[in-house]
């Protein structure tokens, strides 16, 4: 897979409820290792080869993002703070209307609630994009998964080996991924249902979506036990790198 030649940019959500993280304060917000979590996301593609960052997060939180976010990290990348919307895919939408007109090849799409991927997991995902048009960050299924009936039965066994974890980022070129998301908003129904940025592609278009190899540590923080996990993976990632020094 060849390294996209046009420009890249990064679509980050931070713009959720996090409601299953029963706690008062945005889970985008809360303090891990020192920080708010979104920053974490925000510094790997602000050292990364994206040249432009989108941060879509929620109306309220606009001058929060900019002032405190933004500034006080000095991330320089971040071309424009959004609001996003109801649900994820209004979100990606503002964040996708936000790059027009710049010239934008491919683009990434994170979910700023994964603190932790990596300069490797990003760049596997331009190189997706570039070859494939479509491409998402994955790692395939470790556990047995049951599909269930309406009442809770185990009805089929899918075969494990077919099966992947999807993660983020999901990288796409630019032109698909905005033609995809004006057609969904094209008609209520084609919104029902929508889970992520691959589904758009694969419903909207007739563009095959790459699975890419991403990381078992790419987590989504979305329960108090995630936090746990990700502050212990953090710190792992801090002593390894300061012993190659």
């Amino acid at each position: 897979m060849e390294r996209p030649g046009g420009k890249t940019a990064a679509v980050v959500l931070a713009a959720g409820q996090g409601k299953r993280m029963k706690s008062s304060v945005q889970k985008q917000f809360m303090e891990l290792a020192g920080k708010p979590l979104i920053v974490h996301a925000l510094e790997r593609f602000q050292e990364s080869d994206v040249d432009q960052i989108v941060l879509v997060t929620g109306r309220e939180e606009l001058s929060y993002c900019k002032n405190e976010i933004v500034a006080a990290f000095g991330f320089s990348k971040v071309t424009a703070v959004v609001a996003g919307g109801k649900e994820r895919y209004h979100s990606v939408y503002e964040g996708l209307k936000a790059l027009s007109g710049q010239g934008i090849e491919s683009v990434l799409i994170h979910d700023g609630a994964r603190p932790l991927l990596t300069e490797t997991i990003i760049s596997d995902a331009l190189k997706g994009a570039a070859a494939y048009g479509a491409c998402v960050i994955a790692v395939p299924a470790k556990d047995t998964i049951k599909l269930a009936d309406e009442e809770q039965f185990a009805r089929e066994t899918p075969p494990r080996d077919r099966l992947w974890q999807i993660q983020t980022p999901q990288a796409f070129s630019y032109s698909l991924i905005l033609s995809a998301y004006e057609k969904l908003f094209s008609r209520a129904e084609y919104q029902q249902g929508v889970t992520d940025d691959a589904m758009v592609v694969e419903t909207m278009t007739d563009t095959r979506v790459k699975l890419v190899m991403g990381d078992y540590e790419n987590i989504k923080v979305t329960t108090p036990e995630d936090m746990i996990l990700a502050e212990a993976f953090l710190k792992a990632r801090a002593a390894h790198f300061a012993s190659k020094r």
